[in-house]
């Protein structure tokens, strides 16, 4: 009897044991994977430990971006044809700035616009038909295919070491390890967040092509007092002021005058009565 009892007893041992080296083995196992998790330098290496039937053929990821500088007569109106064009491509501004450039003598309206993939080409042909004079004019392309995929091909492995890790947690039971896996699992959580974040910027940068934006018309021009001709239009002036300053003066005197011309006449009448006296004289 005491036999049978032993068999039952021996049956549970075994298995107890048996289900602690499993959970023993498989906190092992994710440790290593945690070990093994994304760091910048590895990406090239996890992306190869993905499974091969996970990675799905995808397109090209191209990202354009771009810049142009010129010349318009009117800022406000120019503002407004190229707020229409993006209208129409489905674009928006995402930044805009006015300014003064006292340097080059000019008024500046600078658009950061933002405008689908699509539609880039024929916005940038509308800026550039719509410009007076085009000073600069950059595109360029940039082909982000392999950081794509090696960024999808993380993003896949951290969620299933995440689906490891929530398993494993069901099955745990001690509470030191069920506390152990719960912050591996916080770790790997945190860490998709942020892999997610670089994956959906990736995407925005290759949906949304930018494109700035720099116009701008020229100010009149103001002498500041060093130019020859600002020195010699000065010169006439303040001559021509003298002149004017000098003439009512001396018409400001005017008794002045009429005193100094009765002085000389009485002068002159008494010279000739002399005279006349004089030359009697010597003819009597």
């Amino acid at each position: 009897m005491k036999k049978l009892m032993i068999v039952p007893v021996l049956f549970f041992a075994l298995t107890a044991c048996k289900h602690k080296d499993k959970l023993v083995a498989e906190s092992k196992v994710l440790n290593n994977e945690t070990m093994a998790a994304p760091a910048p330098s590895e990406k090239r290496s996890e992306a190869k430990l993905a499974p091969t039937k996970d990675i799905v053929p995808i397109e090209k990821k191209i990202v354009k971006e771009g810049d142009i500088s010129f010349e318009t007569r009117n800022i406000s109106e120019t503002r407004i044809a190229i707020t229409n064009s993006l209208n129409k491509s489905d674009g928006y501004i995402a930044e805009e700035s006015e300014s003064n450039n006292s340097d080059n003598n000019r008024k500046e309206y600078t658009i950061k616009a933002r405008i689908p993939a699509n539609s880039f080409d024929k916005f940038v042909d509308e800026v550039s038909n719509g410009a007076e004079k085009i000073d600069s004019k950059n595109i360029s392309m940039k082909d982000v295919t392999t950081e794509y995929i090696d960024i999808t091909t993380q993003l896949a492995n951290k969620k299933k070491l995440e689906e490891s890790y929530l398993a494993l947690l069901k099955q745990g039971k001690k509470v030191s390890d069920l506390l152990d896996i719960e912050e591996k699992l916080t770790d790997i959580q945190s860490d998709i967040e942020s892999t997610q974040g670089q994956l959906n910027y990736l995407t925005k940068q290759v949906d949304y092509s930018e494109f700035d934006i720099t116009f701008y018309t020229k100010l009149a021009v103001v002498d500041d007092g060093k130019t020859f001709g600002y020195k010699l239009t000065s010169a006439l002036a303040d001559g021509w002021e003298i002149l004017g300053a000098l003439f009512f003066g001396f018409i400001g005197l005017w008794p002045l005058w009429i005193l100094v011309t009765g002085l000389y006449l009485i002068v002159k009448a008494v010279l000739r009565k002399m005279r006349e006296r004089s030359a009697k004289a010597q003819t009597s």
